[in-house]
């Protein structure tokens, strides 16, 4: 895939066509993987230089090396303690703190990271005191508002190569909260996809139109909250009807992990983390396999 989407690496063929990577090939390959664990995207990495690479590799190793003191408890309890204080921002309505906060606290750990480990929870956070009448409309408004930005600024600063794979984001009519959408958006783009994100509220025919005539590799819809779980599981197995057989359809949010081996069964994939959401589109890049 780096090969054909990237020219990564340029290997030769023998005469019945098969490729032939050289050690050096092989060793390219290793910098590349070394430097997309690590955090950074493929698509900007793969036009260095392998020994580009190779001291890009370094620097990543020595920075881990820095952070490799701080235990698997330490890192969730800095987590925690990032969750609280982005909370205490929103408790106060202050909208430039948070901003500021989420913003460098990202730089420090990276983007797809700092999605997964700090904005996610925060998320489940900001939705739970809400719905318990701890944090008004006006705080979670105001939240909503900073941290869509912030995930929308953080996606758009992904360069995505214009050969990659697509990907439609959206959530079903009646499902009005979108940030954990965006975020789904963010995580796939960190992934190398191209994100077409349609918003909330679509009417299943809507989305499926905008998969199929974009040529969408998948389709991954959001829903946090439903009133009516019956429709929207509905409304779901509907969708799945109207995409080719071969596009995935994932769904997350606590509305929908509840019904997982219900909607299992009628093809649909239902991931609880973004971790699981970035498992199945690796696999849908790779044909499956």
């Amino acid at each position: 895939m780096w090969e054909r989407r990237y020219r990564a690496v340029e290997p030769t063929r023998t005469s019945g066509g098969e490729r032939l990577y050289s050690d050096a090939d092989v060793e390219r390959l290793r910098l590349l993987d070394a430097a997309v664990t690590a955090g950074r995207r493929i698509g900007r990495v793969a036009r260095l230089s392998t020994s580009e690479l190779a001291r890009l590799v370094d620097d990543d190793r020595a920075a881990e090396a820095q952070r490799a003191p701080l235990s698997a408890a330490a890192r969730t309890e800095a987590d925690r303690t990032l969750v609280e204080a982005a909370l205490a921002c929103v408790r106060a309505l202050d909208a430039r703190g948070l901003d500021e906060l989420l913003r460098r606290s990202a730089a420090v750990v990276g983007a797809p990271a700092f999605l997964e480990q700090t904005v996610a929870p925060l998320l489940r956070e900001i939705g739970d005191g809400w719905h318990r009448g701890w944090l008004s409309i006006a705080h979670e408004h105001m939240a909503s508002s900073v941290i869509e930005a912030f995930i929308t600024d953080a996606t758009r600063a992904m360069a995505v190569s214009s050969r990659a794979p697509s990907l439609v984001v959206a959530t079903p009519a009646g499902s009005r909260h979108v940030i954990a959408a965006s975020l789904a958006a963010a995580a796939a783009a960190a992934e190398g996809w191209n994100v077409l994100f349609l918003g909330g509220d679509l009417p299943v025919r809507e989305i499926a139109h905008a998969a199929v005539s974009g040529s969408a590799r998948a389709v991954a819809l959001s829903v946090v909250y439903a009133d009516e779980p019956t429709t929207v599981l509905g409304d779901l197995r509907q969708l799945r009807e109207q995409l080719p057989a071969d596009v995935p359809l994932i769904v997350g949010g606590r509305a929908v992990v509840p019904h997982a081996r219900a909607l299992g069964r009628s093809g649909i994939e239902v991931g609880e983390t973004l971790d699981a959401l970035r498992a199945t589109l690796r696999r849908a890049a790779s044909g499956g396999r």
